[in-house]
């Protein structure tokens, strides 16, 4: 009995860090690419940065002192085909996700991110890895619906940083859809770190481009900035250990269990950034409408749920109906 509320404890608390360190860590992107204190508006340069970092972090903990081991059966094929098409995605994603944050509200891009599960829905359906149903067209046009409300009701909107946070959340919900492929098709299972180890210098090169041509100039005629190595150090660190509980959490709960505490988290971020920053104004129709999008993101979840639960059982009668078989010939297992 003690032992397992030891556990249920822990897991309390591995969510917990979760929460607070992924919004943690927006206020704190925020913070140093808008704020006067730092000058820093560079949003490719300082997602290059955590790429850089966070593939050296992973080559010492995986390969220096082996903390934690990288997952067996990457080939070159599988590399080319899905690790760098993830790493493309991976580093547009966070790219314009960040830039967003020089146009736009950290709550009102946390709205605009609740339309994720339909972009991925929508993607699904075309990569032949999801099903339209009227249930699921039902369940996305009530998220769909409350991004339009939250999105009426924005006070300052600035389309730039729609366009800026849609284009993130289109590539992440490729990402998404190469992960599913690489896990399904390819049968490669990754923890975030594996994941990381793989993906990190695929996105730094992906980003080393752009930045070449699009902030490395301005950086350069800017001169010397305010920018000090520990905030950046720090900040980086903070992308790691974000990983890093979220590693923790699918380990202890399940992949839904964090998609769930994602929820919480927005809500956190929407509410907590009104208090933090002045470009956040809240209004009744914005809430509104959040609130409209995450009964859809719920719905979905739940949906999930019910699938994955689905799929997990008949797997288990189908390995229940292959013992024979399995015992006598590896190729079954």
């Amino acid at each position: 009995m003690a032992d397992s509320l030891k556990e249920e404890m822990r897991t309390y608390f591995y969510l917990l860090l979760y929460i607070a360190l992924s919004s943690g860590q927006i206020f704190f992107n925020k913070w140093i690419l808008s704020s006067k204190e730092i000058n820093f508006p560079y949003p490719l340069g300082l997602t290059l940065l955590h790429m850089v970092f966070s593939s050296v972090l992973c080559f010492i903990v995986t390969k220096v002192f082996r903390i934690i081991k990288v997952e067996e059966g990457m080939t070159p094929e599988i590399y080319a085909t899905s690790v760098i098409p993830i790493g493309a995605m991976f580093a547009m994603t966070l790219w314009l996700g960040n830039t967003a944050y020089l146009y736009i509200s950290v709550a009102f891009a946390q709205m605009l991110k609740a339309i994720m599960p339909v972009a991925v829905f929508v993607l699904g359906v075309a990569a032949g890895l999801e099903v339209m149903s009227c249930r699921m067209l039902l369940i996305m046009s009530v998220i769909s619906l409350g991004v339009l409300v939250a999105s009426y009701g924005e006070i300052n909107i600035s389309w730039i940083g729609v366009v800026y946070q849609m284009g993130g959340v289109i590539g992440e919900a490729l990402r998404l859809i190469f992960m599913e492929i690489l896990v399904k098709r390819k049968g490669l299972k990754l923890n975030p770190i594996s994941f990381m180890y793989y993906v990190s210098p695929c996105s730094a090169i992906c980003l080393f481009v752009p930045w070449i041509f699009l902030e490395k100039p301005k950086m350069e005629s800017h001169g010397t900035w305010s920018f000090q190595p520990f905030v950046l150090t720090l900040n980086s660190m903070c992308t790691f250990v974000l990983n890093l509980s979220v590693f923790l959490v699918i380990s202890h709960t399940s992949a839904l269990t964090i998609r769930v505490a994602g929820v919480v988290k927005d809500w956190v971020v929407v509410l907590f950034s009104a208090l933090l920053f002045a470009d956040t104004k809240l209004t009744i129709i914005n809430l509104f409408g959040y609130g409209i999008a995450i009964a859809g993101v719920a719905a979905y979840n739940n949906q999930k749920l019910k699938k994955e639960a689905s799929q997990s059982s008949s797997g288990d009668l189908q390995k229940v109906q292959s013992i024979p078989m399995a015992t006598s010939s590896t190729s079954d297992r």
